[in-house]
């Protein structure tokens, strides 16, 4: 039950915007979960899910980086440190260079990471281009790619 009702706290942090743990526990109650606060504090320390400033002062939970990166599997990781020669970001645009015949496979390992702010890939023989929501989010996927490969 903890394991299902904490995927689903990331499912929802990544598809809707909470700035308080209330609200995160009333999404949660709509989804059949009955939890109390005290739930939601520990799950959201347990997952390592963090209050990040989104701009203008605003603060939202989000899963943090040190998730994301955990979240990759093992076979992906060893895909991305082998197939990718470069990343370079370009305004919202994300420009990953790989080996000849990776680019779908590199793209399976990103699309896995479920990375916050990723809106899609689109995956060609030698390159992926990963869109982002805004030139922060490119900038922050670039670094955390980066660090992968």
């Amino acid at each position: 039950m903890k394991s299902t009702r904490q995927a689903k706290l990331i499912e929802l942090i990544n598809l809707y915007s909470f700035d308080t743990q209330d609200a995160l526990q009333a999404k949660l109650k709509e989804c059949g979960f009955d939890v109390t606060q005290a739930t939601v504090s520990r799950d959201i320390r347990e997952l390592g899910i963090i209050k990040a400033d989104v701009g203008d002062g605003v603060y939202r939970y989000r899963v943090g980086k040190e998730r994301e990166r955990s979240e990759i599997s093992g076979k992906f990781s060893l895909i991305l440190r082998q197939a990718v020669s470069s990343v370079a970001c370009a305004n919202n645009l994300i420009v990953v260079k790989t080996y000849t015949g990776m680019g779908s496979a590199v793209g399976a390992a990103v699309d896995s990471m479920a990375l916050s702010g990723v809106i899609g890939t689109l995956a060609g023989d030698d390159t992926l281009l990963i869109i982002t929501n805004d030139n922060k989010t490119a900038t922050e996927v670039t670094a955390i790619l980066n660090e992968l490969i």
